[in-house]
């Protein structure tokens, strides 16, 4: 094929082909959403007369959405315009966005997108939940994906962790990706969006649910991805290294086994040959493929650290938000790392962690949220303060919508909300054994996108 490679230099070169001027730098969101039936709670399934396949053909009736993807003559992903919607393993509904140059932008997109499928789960009695994970249905109730992907995924994660098919079927996030103007800017913010991972867990921490019943967490879709697969996901030491360049990503990603190849739009199963990293792929090959950039990019996708590298940088911590929340995380990570003295103080506040606080406390903020501490400082407080930071890149940035408004407003229910000491999942837990009494049902009305308490 033409785009063969053979040399690290080509692969490193992907990442250099990503960086841009900053006049050219944009936002983009991806919305995970869970969908469930209305009278039980229970995960949407993909199939059948009340499934997610028939809520995109519905889109596609009414809302000119395109079909973008299709295995089998099954529905797989949704476009228009420059946006895209696409199924997760387990039926989580995602809208990948267009890249925005203000966060005003995804905002609009986002609320129509709501609007649109909230309008389409009325025909078919479905809902769409605030929360970061399937509170009800345990895994082997909610259908797999008819995607070659996620079937190739599925097994292999069985064999790499204990929680890796939760994290595929019952989890749900909220991703923002930014650009950047070189390797020593694209490393700086990786480095700095890895440093703030324990607070994010604590400032979006919302998936204390799962099969039923409390488990422990405020976010246990973080501590999910512990977890998962050691090989791709959680923080590779080497970014908070101040030398640390497109090289060492590549390095890693170089030792990264490889799930699959796709050919022709079919998939080659690498996973029955356990451990064929693509530095081995490169210089070997696989059933007579070799290597390409493609490739590379395709096994790209399938590493889950927290912050991931591709052309972009990618902040994967947030679980999924209700509505009114699902904007703060594009608008903190671009109130930090689009403006260098921001990006500063955000560092300066997690700097002294070793690497080894970093982890301890991340696994504390998953498990407590805003109690979890650092040292002597809660992530209550280091969450205020970074919402600050935030806020005041956003307010020097004078991005503003037609109201004369700048993006901090999609900072402020966030902001509030810190300052209350009530995480999101602490919200649902009070309420669960409180008003809603354990009650299913009334839980599915109290998280839903259209319950009066998100407005």
């Amino acid at each position: 094929m033409s785009d063969r490679v053979e040399t690290k230099e080509e692969l490193i070169g992907y990442f250099q082909g990503g960086a841009k001027p900053r006049e050219q730098w944009r936002v983009g969101t991806e919305y995970e959403k869970i969908a469930v039936s209305t009278d039980d709670c229970r995960a949407l399934p993909y199939s059948g007369p009340r499934g997610v396949e028939r809520i995109l053909r519905s889109l596609v009736d009414r809302y000119g959405w395109l079909v973008d993807d299709e295995e089998d003559r099954h529905i797989l992903a949704l476009k228009r315009d420059n946006a895209r919607i696409t199924i997760e393993p387990g039926a989580q509904i995602e809208l990948s966005g267009e890249q925005c140059e203000t966060i005003h932008c995804a905002n609009a997109e986002f609320t129509q997108h709501i609007t649109e499928l909230i309008e389409v789960g009325h025909t078919y009695d479905a809902r769409l939940l605030g929360l970061g994970m399937q509170p009800v249905s345990r895994i082997d109730e909610i259908e797999l994906l008819p995607k070659t992907r996620y079937h190739i995924m599925y097994p292999y994660m069985a064999r790499k962790g204990r929680l890796g098919q939760r994290m595929m079927k019952q989890t749900a996030g909220v991703q923002a990706n930014l650009d950047y103007s070189s390797e020593v800017d694209a490393m700086r913010k990786l480095r700095v969006s890895s440093g703030i991972v324990p607070i994010l867990y604590a400032i979006f921490a919302n998936s204390p649910l799962c099969d039923g019943g409390l488990n422990g967490y405020q976010s246990f879709r973080g501590h999910i991805w512990t977890d998962t697969d050691p090989d791709r996901c959680g923080i590779p030491e080497f970014v908070f290294r101040d030398d640390a360049g497109f090289e060492d990503y590549t390095e890693f990603a170089l030792d990264v086994p490889m799930y699959f190849v796709i050919r022709d739009h079919h998939y080659i199963d690498m996973t029955r040959s356990p451990g064929i990293t693509f530095r081995e792929y490169m210089r070997r090959g696989f059933h007579g493929e070799h290597a390409t950039l493609a490739d590379w990019g395709d096994h790209l996708t399938t590493i889950f650290t927290e912050v991931r590298l591709k052309k972009y940088i990618e902040i994967r911590t947030a679980d999924s938000q209700p509505p009114h929340l699902m904007l703060a995380l594009p608008a903190l990570c671009k109130g930090i790392l689009y403006d260098n003295s921001c990006i500063d103080a955000a560092w300066d506040l997690v700097r002294r962690w070793t690497y080894r606080d970093r982890l301890a406390i991340a696994e504390a903020a998953q498990q407590a949220g805003f109690e979890a501490r650092a040292g002597r400082f809660k992530m209550g407080d280091l969450a205020r303060e970074l919402l600050d930071i935030a806020f005041h890149g956003l307010s020097r940035a004078r991005a503003l919508n037609s109201r004369g408004e700048d993006e901090t407003i999609y900072l402020l229910r966030m902001m509030e909300q810190v300052r209350s000491g009530w995480t999101q999942a602490g919200l649902t837990i009070e309420r669960w054994k409180g008003r809603w009494n354990y009650d299913v049902k009334l839980l599915a009305e109290g998280t839903s996108y259209e319950a009066e308490a998100w407005s």
